[in-house]
């Protein structure tokens, strides 16, 4: 393996304190910091969100009040206030019109030294009427004739407390002044088809705006940049990629058997899709390549038997698997789940969550390490130390779209020789999405319902006929039905004027007695697992709950799903929780109640979600009315932070890049070409470090 050389020199002012640039002290550092910003290299790549154009006027007479102008003027006299509150005026002349100037909160000895009587001036700032005379309150220029004068159309950075705009564009000049002339590292095809200047160009051009138009992600200065950073990171997923390949996995082919016994006792066969993906799946393990492969399934497209069939091979060859869920309760019902299905196989199926304790999970880890157990459903807590398999050789995650490459790779070094990886989601993920986050991944979809599955009716209801949804699900119970009765909080809060679980419990107990029951994430998972029992063997009819059921809680005979204060929810959550009906042979209903008047974004989701059942066009919907980071929760998501591309609405450069990535790299693996050594520079410029690390790899 070769060692990667370390950052090069030329990229070196990029990366020191942000307060080796003029005018930036400790304060201002502070305040940088806020937004992100430490270094000068951050500060090239924070761009100017808007701009204010300035008209340049000869005389005060040809201003069109309000507007924002720039315009000489000779100070007259100065009005200090007579009272405290009172602003500070300075009254100004063209020679043939006045202009006064006010300040509020005013420091004299500034004002009297900015603004020298008799002296000439020019002002730049919003010009508008008050009692019929012009006046400038705060002028965001106050300049020498003799001085640059504002352009005429002025970027405008994000600020954050204790920083100025003149603050930021005179570091953001300073900062582009240091950016080195860097050889190119964008395909020259590319660059020429697509009209985009050269690296240090953009930059230039990006952070001097001569129109609104400029601003837009969509000129060919700011496109370029956001490519570059889509590139850096498309560059380090094909990497990271090549680098699991070329690790050594295990060939693990079954003969069938067990599977066969298994698709046998299904009342149904499997969909196309099911057939599709278990195919897949069963070339990448029987390669003695690793499989790493993101299983993506809609809500109750069957997902749980591909994850059996999958681990079935591992145990026809002679091994073990196990699947991890990121919840005590949906590891226990995976294992629910698959137990039937385990039996018509004739294998041992074994639960180990954090819960268990003492002798019984000492016999289960005995068991596990002799090889007595052929699958293993648990939490997180099934990769303590203490837990060593026979023989591992596939491991699923269920729900992992919390999780980014980073915890992957730590999955990945465990055992001997590192098992298959199987991921699977039930939140159906944009394209865009999937090639940011899971691009170092093989990707299967699931885009099929399995037979038997009853399409849901959707209405939307306003929680003031409350009490007429109550009398259906009276009505609805009498027949047979059970219900879940969604409520988004635990208890009671001021701030937000949610109905609690709680008080809902309360009073559906009073109308149905001993029918309900409540399950919430504050309880003791014994509670929990009560309360879910009751529900799913029909002691109870309706269940309380709040957001834990939102994935994997399969009760076949539940029909209807209440969601209180739906408006609060996001829709793929909402598209999730839908999902817990619809499951069995009977119609299902979900109710979406809501709490009027409803803001034009609540009114959306919910209409969106009446209209389909497709979970990849709500995910779409979803992406666009939220954002990348919020859909999938940016803290955890392992989302890369990009500061100037979109992923939203910049769906398209980022495939390109993911295409320009993989052929590079087929190309010129070791990056020693001029473009590799160039690439190079822009993995280091985007803090790709671990990607220049694995260059060597091979």
């Amino acid at each position: 393996m070769t060692t990667p050389k370390g950052r090069p020199p030329a990229l070196f002012p990029l990366f020191a304190s942000a307060d080796t640039l003029p005018g930036v002290g400790p304060k201002a550092l502070a305040a940088l910091a806020q937004l992100g910003i430490d270094r000068p290299r951050d500060l090239i790549l924070t761009l100017p969100n808007s701009g204010v154009r300035r008209r340049r006027l000869e005389r005060l007479a040809d201003a069109r009040a309000p507007e924002t102008v720039t315009v000489a003027v000779t100070v007259g006299r100065h009005m200090p206030p007579n009272s405290r509150g009172r602003p500070w005026r300075v009254l100004c002349s063209d020679g043939a019109n006045d202009l006064t100037i006010v300040f509020f909160h005013p420091r004299r000895d500034w004002i009297e030294s900015q603004l020298p009587t008799g002296q000439r001036r020019v002002v730049s700032g919003k010009v508008e009427l008050f009692d019929g005379m012009a006046q400038m309150v705060h002028p965001d220029h106050i300049l020498r004739e003799d001085e640059d004068l504002p352009p005429d159309f002025e970027p405008v950075y994000p600020l954050g407390a204790g920083l100025t705009q003149r603050m930021m564009a005179k570091a953001a000049a300073a900062a582009c002044a240091r950016a080195p002339q860097m050889d190119e590292w964008v395909d020259a095809e590319l660059l020429k088809t697509q009209g985009w200047p050269g690296w240090n160009a953009a930059l230039a051009q990006a952070h001097a705006p001569q129109s609104a138009a400029d601003l837009s992600p969509t000129t060919p200065a700011r496109a370029r940049l956001a490519y570059d950073e889509f590139l850096a990171h498309q560059v380090t997923l094909a990497l990271i990629r090549r680098e699991r390949l070329q690790r050594k996995g295990r060939a693990t082919s079954g003969d069938g058997r067990l599977r066969a016994q298994v698709l046998d006792s299904l009342p149904w066969p499997p969909t196309a899709a099911q057939k599709r993906t278990v195919g897949e799946i069963a070339e990448d393990m029987a390669s003695d390549r690793r499989m790493n492969r993101l299983l993506q399934g809609d809500v109750g497209a069957g997902k749980t038997l591909v994850a059996l069939l999958s681990a079935l091979i591992a145990v026809e060859a002679g091994g073990q698997a196990v699947l991890m869920a990121p919840t005590e309760i949906l590891a226990r019902q995976h294992a629910r789940a698959l137990e039937p299905l385990a039996r018509a196989a004739g294998i041992r199926l074994a639960t180990l969550t954090g819960r268990d304790k003492g002798e019984l999970r000492a016999q289960l880890l005995e068991d596990l390490r002799m090889g007595r157990i052929d699958i293993l459903v648990g939490t997180h807590a099934v990769f303590q130390k203490d837990v060593e398999f026979h023989d591992l050789r596939l491991a699923i995650i269920d729900e992992q779209h919390r999780f980014g490459v980073a915890q992957r790779l730590e999955l990945s070094a465990k055992g001997e020789i590192p098992p298959d990886v199987l991921v699977m989601t039930a939140t159906p993920i944009p394209r865009s999405l999937a090639m940011t986050q899971f691009g170092d991944l093989d990707l299967s979809v699931l885009d099929e319902k399995p037979a038997g599955r009853q399409p849901i009716t959707t209405v939307m209801i306003s929680d003031q006929r409350i009490s007429q949804v109550v009398d259906r699900l009276r009505v609805a119970l009498k027949d047979g039905a059970r219900a879940y009765w969604v409520c988004p909080l635990v208890e009671e809060s001021e701030a937000v004027d949610l109905t609690a679980a709680e008080a809902r419990f309360q009073a559906l107990r009073a109308v149905f007695g001993d029918e309900v029951r409540l399950v919430h994430g504050q309880m003791s998972p014994d509670q929990r697992d009560r309360s879910m029992a009751d529900f799913a063997s029909g002691r109870a009819r309706i269940l309380v709950a709040t957001t834990v059921i939102e994935v994997g809680v399969d009760v076949p005979e539940a029909t209807i799903m209440v969601i209180e204060r739906a408006e609060n929810f996001g829709l793929a959550q909402l598209h999730q929780l839908r999902g817990r009906v619809g499951r069995g042979q009977g119609a299902s209903t979900c109710v979406l109640m809501y709490h009027p008047p409803l803001t034009a974004g609540g009114q959306k989701r919910l209409e969106t979600l009446r209209e389909t059942e497709d979970g990849f066009r709500i995910a779409e919907a979803d992406l666009e009315m939220r954002g990348a980071g919020d859909m999938i929760g940016t803290a955890q998501s392992g989302l890369p932070r990009f500061r100037i591309a979109d992923l939203e609405h910049q769906s398209g450069l980022m495939a390109m890049a993911r295409q320009d990535a993989r052929a590079f790299l087929e190309r010129d693996p070791q990056m020693n070409s001029p473009r590799g050594q160039a690439m190079r520079s822009l993995l280091w410029l985007m803090e790709q470090e671990k990607a220049v690390k694995l260059i060597g790899v091979g």
